[in-house]
């Protein structure tokens, strides 16, 4: 760390002298324009790269035993251009593999291929990509499979449940891509001043949109299990027992992304207040799951948990849930 004296012009304008060999390692000259950020924390960030175009960031791999994570985690990291560049040449199953990875990845295209070589290219633009609506659109899907996978329970709707389970793979991109803008906006302080997010929230952002996805999962697990259901097997109590339950679970975890997304803290407090309300409610569908065969019993308690899980990930969004930065 390097101190230097705060002075100040006649006029009364305070100002720091930036290094010299700093400002020559990026070119800066008499005229320069450089970016300010003050982070919240009270630090002044400048950034010399102000107005400069993007460089493209690009990394070559070699197929190997882990090759689809290999691609998605360089992906999460950031870079543009990701080539697969092998030294004989790319087997078949290589070639699926890197397409799979690919259509995982929101924005990865294949833009060159050869018996040697597959070179994929993000073509999103960070800045025109805010995580907030990456984050709504997230939970609008991990809602709406929350919902429709009861549905497809009490209904016996085999149908509507394998969709629930398809949906989870959106989610998962989506969450992906949120993990990398996240990740470019914490090595470039001045695109998260730009996008209105402070580097602090990046953190929060990340761990929500983590306990989304888990949500969506649960959903997905919920509806496999709708699949062995027929909706004549439940009594009425039985289908009024699960629905409310569902109801409460599904109108606490809409309620915590919502205290998150508006900085809403009495929100978030309500959404833990409901604990013993579900739990009341879990314990009711057990009792009632006697009516059942013993298997399908069975399924109907690992789906009461599932719906536990989905209400502590609310619990864990809705702690999440801090007052806005002025």
């Amino acid at each position: 760390m390097e101190l230097r004296k705060v002075q100040m012009t006649k006029s009364g304008t305070f100002f720091v002298t930036l290094p010299k060999e700093w400002a020559q390692n990026y070119g800066l000259t008499r005229g320069s324009i450089v970016a300010s950020l003050i982070t919240p924390d009270g630090k002044l960030i400048i950034d010399p790269k102000y107005g400069v175009e993007h460089a493209p960031r690009t990394i070559t791999i070699r197929p190997g035993p882990y090759l689809s994570r290999e691609i998605i985690g360089k992906y999460l990291l950031g870079y543009d251009i990701i080539c697969v560049e092998s030294k004989d040449r790319i087997t078949p199953d290589q070639r699926d593999t890197i397409k799979r990875a690919s259509a995982q990845l929101i924005g990865l295209e294949i833009i060159e291929e050869d018996y040697n070589k597959i070179v994929m290219q993000c073509l999103l633009e960070p800045s025109a990509l805010s995580p907030e609506k990456i984050l709504r659109r997230e939970h609008l899907i991990a809602s709406g499979m929350c919902k429709d996978a009861i549905t497809a329970l009490l209904e016996g709707d085999k149908h509507l449940a394998r969709n629930v389970v398809a949906r989870d793979n959106e989610v998962d991109r989506l969450y992906f891509l949120l993990v990398r803008i996240l990740r470019t906006i914490i090595q470039n302080p001045s695109l998260g001043e730009k996008m209105k997010i402070h580097p602090v929230y990046c953190l929060d952002y990340r761990l929500t949109a983590s306990l989304i996805e888990s949500v969506a999962d649960q959903s997905s697990q919920i509806a496999e299990y709708a699949m062995r259901f027929k909706g004549s097997e439940f009594t009425d109590e039985s289908l009024k027992a699960v629905y409310d339950l569902h109801k409460a679970v599904h109108e606490a975890y809409n309620d915590a992304v919502i205290a998150f997304l508006s900085h809403n803290v009495s929100i978030a407090e309500s959404v833990r207040e409901r604990k013993q309300s579900i739990e009341d409610l879990s314990r009711r569908v057990e009792s009632l799951a006697s009516t059942l065969s013993i298997d399908r019993a069975q399924d109907l308690i690992t789906v009461v948990s599932l719906l536990g899980r989905i209400y502590d990930h609310s619990v864990d969004i809705s702690d999440l849930t801090t007052p806005e930065m002025l």
